[in-house]
Parts: structure tokens; C-alpha cells; sequence
């Protein structure tokens, strides 16, 4: 006998009215992913120090260029609304307060990973690719290094490199960002 199991896929609207009506609160740390809410797993320290201190760098190199967003949704469907660690984004004089950014808003995306980086990799990377987002760094803390996404073309990522200490990063979408790896890991 076989068993049918049915799933109920969330769309971005269902997933707002959940939290209107209380079923989700601002405390969830959850994502919408695919139509599914995904608990997030918990930020500790090393992950936190290491958003703060990218926070820290790429406002102070993108100045009014770009918008540094953290731990922000990016609606990058109906049924897809991940909070990157960062986003850099296209700047606006209203800071997104119309609506969450989407796929065309977004310069680069940064992704802070340590027990998460199975499901960054293999679900988030596919994910933003798919969406167009044009260049995703994942700073692997568990092997010290930067991996750098690029160049989307059909869902998935044309050019891929994994970044170590004592190499620069340069953005492909903001040319003028030049970070090393060290800034990034401390």
C-alpha cells in the first residue's frame, strides 16, 4: 500500500497572513523557501561577528552607492523570501519602505555559513541563481574561505571559485567593492 503525502506550498501572501493572524511571529526565525517555511537554524557567535564585521566593511566602501541590508527579505517570488546574512542593494530614496527588494533591486548577496552550509549550497545558491540575483558570496566559517557565485545564466551560476586568506575579492556587480578574504573571516 502505498502512502500519499500531501503538501500545502505557501505563497509570499500566505506566508504574511500567517503572521497577521499570529500563526508566525517577528520572533520566528523562519524563511520562505520554495512554498515551505523553513526554520532557520540559530546564529552563534562566530556567524554573528562575522555579518557585523561585513556589515561594517561594505558600508564603509559602498558609502551611498548601495544600501547594506541585513538579515532583510528579498521577495525573490511568489513562493520565495530568504533573509540573507547581506544584501547590497540598488539604492533607493525610500530604503525599500514600498515593498521588500526583488531579484532586479539586488547587487549582491552575502551568506554567512556554519551550520547551514549543506542547505546554503545546495537550496539558497540554486535559488538565487534561479532568481537572477547576479553575484552570491557564502563565507564558509568551518573551512575559512569565501565561495563566489557568479554570472547567472539558465538557474545556475556560470562561474564559481572559492576565495582563501590572503586573496581579494571584487565584486562583478559593483566593480569598485574590493574586500580580501581576511576582512571578511577577521
Amino acid at each position: 500500500m502505498s502512502v500519499q503525502i500531501e503538501r500545502k506550498w505557501f505563497s509570499v501572501d500566505d506566508y504574511y497572513r500567517m503572521a497577521e493572524a499570529g500563526i508566525l511571529s517577528e520572533d520566528d526565525r523562519v524563511e520562505l523557501i520554495e512554498g515551505e517555511v523553513i526554520k532557520m537554524s540559530p546564529i552563534g557567535k562566530f556567524h554573528a561577528a562575522c555579518v557585523k564585521r561585513i556589515n561594517a566593511i561594505l558600508n564603509r566602501l559602498v558609502g551611498k552607492s548601495a544600501i547594506v541590508s541585513v538579515q532583510d527579505p528579498i521577495r525573490l517570488d511568489d513562493f520565495s523570501e530568504p533573509q540573507p546574512d547581506i544584501a547590497v542593494l540598488k539604492p533607493r530614496d525610500d530604503f525599500y519602505s514600498s515593498g521588500h527588494p526583488k531579484p532586479d533591486d539586488v547587487l549582491l548577496v552575502v551568506e554567512v555559513a556554519d551550520s547551514s552550509v549543506q542547505f546554503d549550497r545546495m537550496i539558497k545558491m540554486p535559488l538565487y541563481a534561479r532568481a537572477g540575483i547576479p553575484e552570491v558570496w557564502m563565507v564558509d566559517i568551518g573551512r575559512d574561505l569565501v565561495e563566489v557565485y557568479a554570472h547567472p545564466v539558465n538557474g545556475r551560476y556560470q562561474d564559481f571559485r572559492e576565495a582563501k586568506r590572503g586573496e581579494t575579492l571584487t565584486s562583478s556587480s559593483l566593480p569598485t567593492l574590493v574586500i580580501t578574504v581576511d576582512e571578511i573571516l577577521g
